[in-house]
């Protein structure tokens, strides 16, 4: 049983870690390497290929932090590993 749920817990944190890494290669590398076809959209009077360079991604980093803190305390919680408060 104590093997079954590490695995569990070991494959919904694979998965979660590995969702965050293409959210941040979408963020960090992706959106910026289409800058000049953004820049026609407008963001808060903005080009938008600008505002994610300056803040969009910044602030994106920062959400995903806390989802991901969030989201892997919810996993230790569901298999019994988590810390106590």
């Amino acid at each position: 049983m104590q093997s079954e749920q590490h695995d569990t817990h070991w494959s919904k944190t694979s998965r979660l870690m590995i969702v965050m890494m293409a959210l941040w290669v979408f963020f960090g590398y992706i959106v910026h390497a289409f800058v000049v076809p953004l820049n026609s959209i407008k963001f808060f009077g903005f080009p938008l290929g600008f505002y994610m360079a300056a803040q969009g991604s910044l602030i994106a980093f920062v959400v995903m932090l806390f989802w991901f803190a969030k989201a892997q305390d919810r996993i230790d919680r569901e298999s019994g590993v988590a810390e106590d408060d």
